[in-house]
């Protein structure tokens, strides 16, 4: 079900160059964030919700966007519902998390260069800054990060994993985007360890069910053909303090102080760590019956 707000103009007005698609679920802390720092970008929003009670749907209209609900099951058929779903007839399609936003430069960049991208640009990639506890994560291996975040309406899908799921442009070039975008969370810590636990059910199943994902090109390409190549091969348990030694000291997250210590324990070790014990949690029940 989607609901426009009283008195816009309709979905893909002949002003919008792009039409933004995010997936909520209680983001009224950061959505007004995301919506304003998209000034100077004609376009139009169109949020998912998967059962909000924070307000963020209502927010969501009074900020001009549609508000569709549906069920989520995971982000891949989440978005793709979206974009089965949902008219789009912008020249443009660009995929947001709603604790993310564009710095202004690249809302400027973004504003210049969509309406003149010649026909066989099929999309555009982005680098991502992560910000933890208001400090830039530079290091580590965390920047730059080129996402697909762009693409013309209708060349692209969002591949069927429950984890790490990115876009595959169906044809047509990519380039890069000169100018960054930023993640930044800011419902605390306790929000950031729920969440990754529920991260590692989700990349528990694509371990145990791997799917066909087709080509994945680029560094997201890269970096999961060393996880399935390299990473996977490591003995479990070991590889977490292997990765995360090699992400703080080799690749110099410890230049980015005390929250980047953290978030790299947390994201480079802590996670990978759970991770390895819900799989070896599921070899136990299947062995002996064993339950936590």
């Amino acid at each position: 079900m989607c609901l426009k707000p009283k008195g816009d103009e309709p979905l893909d007005g002949n002003d919008a160059i792009v039409t933004v698609i995010v997936l909520t679920r209680d983001e009224s802390i950061h959505l007004a964030r995301l919506v304003k720092s998209f000034d100077g970008v004609p376009c139009r929003f169109v949020v998912v919700d998967s059962g909000s009670t924070d307000g963020t749907m209502d927010l969501a209209r009074k900020l001009g966007a549609t508000v569709c609900t549906h069920p989520f099951e995971n982000h891949a058929r989440q978005f793709n519902w979206a974009l089965d779903t949902i008219p789009v007839h912008t020249p443009w399609t660009m995929r947001m998390d709603a604790d993310e936003y564009l710095l202004p430069d690249l809302a400027a960049e973004m504003a210049a260069r969509l309406p003149t991208a010649a026909p066989g640009i099929g999309g555009f990639l982005i680098r991502r800054r992560i910000y933890f506890w208001g400090r830039w994560i530079r290091h580590g291996g965390y920047y730059p990060t080129w996402l697909l975040r762009i693409w013309r309406t209708k060349w692209g899908r969002i591949e069927d994993q429950m984890m790490d799921e990115h876009v595959v442009l169906k044809e047509g070039r990519i380039l890069r985007m000169r100018r960054d975008f930023v993640d930044e969370n800011l419902k605390g810590l306790g929000f950031w360890t729920d969440k990754h636990n529920r991260y590692a059910d989700r990349e528990l199943l694509d371990l145990l069910h791997p799917t066909e994902t087709g080509s994945l090109s680029g560094q997201p390409g890269l970096r999961r053909r060393l996880k399935l190549s390299w990473y996977a091969r490591l003995p479990i348990f070991m590889r977490a303090w292997l990765f995360w030694a090699y992400r703080y000291f080799l690749r110099l997250g410890f230049l980015d102080g005390l929250p980047g210590m953290v978030f790299c324990f947390l994201q480079a070790f802590w996670y990978r760590f759970l991770v390895d014990a819900k799989l070896y949690e599921q070899k136990l029940e299947k062995t002996s019956g064993i339950r936590s």
